[in-house]
């Protein structure tokens, strides 16, 4: 069965309650009063129920005519903002823009730049998530994010373009006080095998994962983020290399020390990515903003002379 209430009829009971009068409500919605006594009655007719109670001198719902509306308000946002969500994908502005993060990253670098965004498209629905190394590729992968920023190394599969974003510096650290602090250095490898080694462990579900801080020692133990990787190395309970942009409080309020090692790491590239075919306009603006100078620098990563696009074939 069609149902008689019509977004127009929901329109014309809205304007007379917030108007106070069928009068004022015809003002408002530039029509005749009798065209809004007529919407009223025939929809009540249809409905078989009565909407306003007329024994008043001003038009006041009735329970029934209260429950129309205040359902009916909802139905007449959720249409606004259904048009506007239309006309702003015909602009090419996307409906939602799924940004994935790093776990090596801080996103602190990232909120002003949100908030500059919303400044100038507040309808884009912007959603952060975490992955971790190999979890970034695949979540851009699985279509399960838009933009990952962080993702190491190079795509592992093809459809997938990248440009690199600057570098990490491992450096091996340990807490302070650690008995490797006794040991003659630079360490050797075996120096290393009586203590567990504290490994991030890759968050990918079906692509070949990586792990981040794997040494050659006797133990290990396992983390989902850097974050905790860091904590937990600070707390004396493994070892391992740990993102020098990310411990430098904790150099400075010396509760970590950086030791050297016999074979130290490179620095590591990271970059941004995406999927090769993404044109949306919120994607474009968040990777233009990205590529300004120093923007690397602000997430704490060493500045790389590679930027130019890596596209995986």
């Amino acid at each position: 069965m069609v149902s008689p209430i019509t977004l127009d009829a929901l329109r014309v009971l809205d304007a007379i309650d917030r108007r106070g009068s069928f009068a004022a409500a015809a003002e408002t919605l530039h029509r005749v009063p009798s065209a809004i006594s007529y919407s009223v009655q025939k929809l009540e007719e249809e409905l078989g129920v009565p909407l306003f109670d007329r024994s008043r001198r001003k038009a006041e719902l009735t329970d029934a005519g209260r429950l129309v509306l205040e359902h009916g308000r909802r139905i007449l946002l959720a249409t606004d903002e259904m048009t506007a969500l239309a006309r702003q994908a015909g602009a090419g502005w996307e409906v939602e823009l799924r940004i994935c993060v790093d776990s090596i990253l801080e996103p602190d670098a990232l909120y002003p730049l949100l908030e500059e965004f919303q400044a100038i498209q507040p309808r884009t629905r912007v959603v952060l998530g975490e992955e971790v190394m190999g979890g970034a590729w695949e979540a851009l992968h699985d279509n399960r994010c838009d933009l990952v920023i962080g993702a190491p190394g190079e795509a592992p599969v093809s459809g997938l373009s990248s440009r690199v974003f600057g570098a990490i510096e491992p450096v091996f650290a340990v807490a302070a006080g650690h008995p490797l602090t006794h040991l003659p250095q630079p360490l050797s490898a075996d120096a290393l095998r009586d203590y567990p080694t504290v490994i991030v462990a890759d968050s990918s579900r079906s692509l070949p994962g990586r792990s981040s801080g794997l040494l050659d020692g006797r133990s290990q133990i396992i983390v989902k983020t850097t974050a905790q990787k860091i904590d937990v190395q600070r707390r004396g309970l493994g070892v391992g290399y740990l993102p020098l942009h990310r411990i430098r409080q904790s150099l400075e309020d010396g509760s970590l020390t950086v030791l050297p090692l016999e074979t130290d790491r490179a620095p590591i590239d990271l970059s941004l990515a995406w999927s090769s075919g993404r044109q949306g306009k919120a994607l474009k603006w968040i990777l233009q903003r990205l590529s300004a100078p120093g923007m690397g620098e602000a997430f704490g990563l060493l500045p790389r002379e590679a930027t130019t696009d890596r596209h995986a074939l």
